[in-house]
């Protein structure tokens, strides 16, 4: 019998029929995997590069915003198909199809890539433990490794109260930052204007640098792989046509309508870094951020301790969140590339214990420099943008297949759209190598 995605929550979750309910009682049962998902492209690798876009070239970057949550949009909709048709997530899908040499090669691609985002969330974490509590930099690494034992204990009651936990922390995470905002009082007409794509933003090399920074944080790998399992978790008929068809319907409004959350996070961190930061003080670190914001010389009369202190407990939050879900995708992939077999906890402290040892030994070499400690989120995302073709080239070759997807299958049209975008994305990021 082959081996459940996440067995521990596949089809656990129990959902209407296609003949039963209202729509909105559908729509309510359906969502919570597009939040877990959503809240990986709100980690501090997308603080970074949106506050940073904000700082140096105001309001111009949020049409990249834009343009790189509708790709995202097209991705993960390829994975839940992928997830809901064929129950099987992508790195089982991938390594049903390629000789043993390929996926272990694959697996450690992929393991790597999933390391990244995990440190990605551990360093944000640590570096928010730093700034509200003044705890040291390596004490906050190894309290990361609770977050794992605590998502344990929720998923012993079922994903939803995971789902919940995460939904609830997107729309605090929203909320302080609508607040941040509004109190800065933006041009809002600017704002309008700069969701109008520029020709600057090609034609200077830094800002176009900084776009794939944030194109690049935005297209993960995990959050593919993560999606296609999570699809997984509602219990349907996958033998009726009109039930697959109804769940990929409520699956993808879940994965839009939460991504439109994530834009709307990241456009006011964008925004946040436009109206306070820009042309006014360097922005290199989150740690400008966090003193900016209550030093009177930068954003004048709007300082206060408390914006600071709101900006620093979201980042945590967010930190801490998105590395729990990240060592999900961490499972996803040693599960469905080597098939290992442990105890559901060795798996969760294994993930995350992979992580750990490199940034342990990384932050001994820089004596746990701050500004250096967050030098690796950037060489993170580095990671990511190497990891991302050998991720969206296998979904959309496994999604166009007829014989695996069927009617579900991508048309030859859609196809070719998709596999330009891959091309093109994977050609952006790569460029920022070199």
């Amino acid at each position: 019998m082959k081996k459940k995605s996440l067995d521990e929550i596949n089809g656990s979750v129990n959902v209407p029929t296609v003949y039963e309910s209202a729509f909105w009682q559908k729509f309510l049962a359906y969502s919570g995997p597009g939040a877990l998902v959503a809240v990986g492209y709100m980690d501090p690798g997308n603080w970074l590069t949106s506050l940073a876009g904000g700082g140096q070239y105001g309001y111009t970057l949020l049409s990249v915003l834009f343009v790189s949550i509708i790709v995202a949009m097209i991705m993960q909709s390829l994975s839940i198909r992928l997830g809901v048709v064929t129950r099987t997530d992508l790195a089982q899908a991938i390594a049903q199809r390629v000789p043993k040499p390929v996926r272990i090669g694959l697996w450690l691609l992929n393991e790597l890539a999933m390391m990244a985002t995990d440190l990605t969330g551990v360093v944000g974490t640590s570096i928010a433990l730093y700034l509200l509590f003044h705890l040291p930099l390596i004490v906050g690494v190894f309290l990361t490794v609770a977050d794992v034992l605590v998502v344990l204990v929720f998923l012993r009651f079922g994903i939803r109260r995971v789902e919940f936990i995460v939904l609830t922390t997107i729309l605090v995470v929203g909320a302080i930052f609508t607040i941040e905002v509004c109190r800065a009082h933006p041009s809002w007409l600017a704002i309008l204007n700069g969701i109008i794509p520029q020709s600057k933003i090609i034609t200077n090399h830094s800002e176009l640098l900084l776009s794939l920074g944030i194109i690049g944080a935005t297209i993960m790998p995990h959050n593919i792989y993560l999606h296609s399992a999570l699809a997984q978790s509602r219990r349907y008929d996958e033998h009726d046509p009109a039930q697959v068809t109804e769940t990929l319907k409520f699956a993808n409004w879940d994965s839009i309508i939460h991504l439109i959350a994530a834009l709307i996070v990241n456009a006011l961190l964008l925004i946040l870094g436009g109206t306070l930061f820009f042309h006014t003080a360097s922005l290199n670190s989150l740690a400008d951020v966090f003193y900016g914001l209550k030093n009177h010389q930068i954003v004048g009369t709007l300082s206060s301790p408390v914006m600071s202190w709101l900006f620093g407990f979201a980042l945590l939050i967010t930190g801490l969140i998105s590395s729990i879900t990240s060592t999900l995708a961490g499972q996803i992939v040693m599960e469905g590339y080597i098939n290992i077999r442990l105890p559901l906890w060795k798996r969760r402290l294994l993930t995350r214990f992979v992580t750990l040892i490199p940034i342990v030994i990384i932050g001994c070499l820089i004596w746990f420099n701050e500004q250096q400690f967050e030098q690796l989120i950037i060489y993170a995302q580095i990671i990511l943008s190497i990891a991302l073709p050998f991720t969206l080239f296998p979904l959309v070759a496994i999604t166009s297949d007829q014989k695996l997807m069927g009617n579900h299958a991508s048309p030859l049209w859609q196809t070719i759209i998709e596999y330009a975008l891959v091309i093109l994305l994977t050609g952006l990021n790569l460029s920022a190598l070199f």
